[in-house]
């Protein structure tokens, strides 16, 4: 079996045409691309990419159970894959948020995964909480060396995993929770543009939080003021907190989950500049009271639509795209002319173009007259590689309904 501390003599050579990827910096190898293993590497174990000509192209994690065959780590194959590879590339990814961290913000994604040569590796800061994900059979090897890196960012008492999303299980991983490094505070909190949030990196969504709107929670907050706002989807009301910031009059908040909701009300009594008296919290399904609404004669100046992944690969995106559409045109029917409404898609299935077609297609059965004023999607500490863009999965649009 290869060492994992000093490298690999394994070796996945590609068939004939199938480096092109590579060499364009791509940094996946799929299983229809190898035309042979030589050694017996262990899963996550490193392995050297070859071409068909012998030329050596990359070093990379092995995952004989997944589609994805191989994830790069290094395009220079003379860097050697060690613990000292993850404490630099965790230091560089961690260094490039420094200026996002200061008195009035202590949340940001510190390792975005392939974006930041780490595939398989995210790491959410919580103040001084870590939270990290790992969902591959190459972080998963590395596990303790990622675990310690994290563990040395200064003003970091916690490392805690939340590896339990569903594709480990093509990886071949078990899920696993729990606390990694240090003591978790109860409750983990953070600040983000002065306001007070709450992170259940226990149980929550994702993380804990939805780190990746943070640039748009403010753009919301500049255009709020004075406006009655509907968030769909609200979860723990990170939306709800920014617009009532912003001077909001009203803000009717509406999610699923009783805990969700819950947590949002934590939020608000966190920050008690704010008015919790402006803000109505609806547990219920977001399509069935949409309806609703639109029976009961209630419309909105401000409306937002953040569902959840409704298509997580292209293979759902059929249906993902008819519950897109169904929640955005009732959202525009509920609109007031004059109206904003700020919707999004974070499914990987559903790229930025087919998402406005879908939101046009919504309008025009809505018999809206809209116009598209803005468009969204991740904040800095989410960056997508020009290499990769599978990683450009956030998008969203700022729509304004004809007066």
């Amino acid at each position: 079996m290869a060492d994992a501390t000093t490298g690999s003599d394994a070796v996945l050579r590609l068939k004939p045409g199938r480096e092109k990827s590579l060499r364009h910096r791509h940094p996946w190898v799929f299983s229809g691309a190898v035309e042979a293993v030589q050694g017996d590497p262990a899963p996550g174990g490193t392995v050297a990419l070859v071409a068909a000509d012998g030329t050596l192209l990359a070093r990379a994690a092995y995952s004989p159970s997944s589609q994805i065959r191989a994830r790069v780590w290094s395009f220079d194959p003379r860097i050697a894959i060690d613990a000292d590879f993850f404490r630099q590339r965790i230091a560089r990814a961690v260094a490039a948020r420094a200026a996002m961290l200061d008195d009035r913000n202590s949340g940001c994604r510190l390792v975005h995964a392939e974006s930041d040569g780490l595939p398989g590796v995210i790491a959410d800061r919580y103040g001084d909480v870590v939270v990290v994900q790992l969902s591959s059979a190459g972080a998963e090897r590395w596990r303790d060396a990622i675990v310690d890196a994290l563990a040395a960012v200064p003003g970091v008492r916690c490392v805690f995993e939340r590896s339990d999303a569903d594709v480990r299980a093509l990886e071949g991983l078990e899920p696993r929770i729990g606390v990694a490094r240090g003591d978790l505070p109860a409750p983990v909190a953070f600040l983000e543009d002065g306001l007070a949030y709450r992170a259940d990196v226990v149980a929550g969504q994702k993380t804990g939080f939805y780190l990746d709107q943070r640039d748009n929670r403010r753009a919301l907050r500049s255009f709020a003021a004075g406006r009655e706002m509907l968030n769909v989807f609200c979860y723990t009301g990170g939306f709800t907190l920014a617009a009532l910031a912003g001077g909001a009059a009203r803000v009717t908040s509406l999610d699923s989950s009783g805990a969700a909701l819950a947590e949002a009300r934590e939020n608000i009594a966190a920050n008690p500049a704010l008015d919790g008296t402006r803000a109505e919290w609806l547990e219920a399904d977001a399509f069935a009271t949409l309806r609703k609404f639109r029976d009961a004669a209630r419309s909105f100046d401000l409306i937002v639509v953040d569902p959840p992944k409704f298509a997580p690969t292209a293979a759902h995106a059929e249906r993902a795209a008819r519950a897109y559409k169904d929640v955005n045109l009732w959202a525009l029917k509920l609109l007031r002319p004059g109206g904003l409404l700020a919707t999004f898609s974070c499914s990987h299935g559903i790229d930025a173009e087919f998402f406005r077609k879908i939101v046009a297609g919504a309008a025009l059965d809505a018999g809206a007259d809209a116009a598209v004023i803005g468009r969204f999607g991740p904040s800095a500490d989410h960056p997508v590689a020009l290499a990769f863009p599978e990683g450009d999965y956030l998008k969203g649009l700022l729509i304004r309904k004809a007066t």
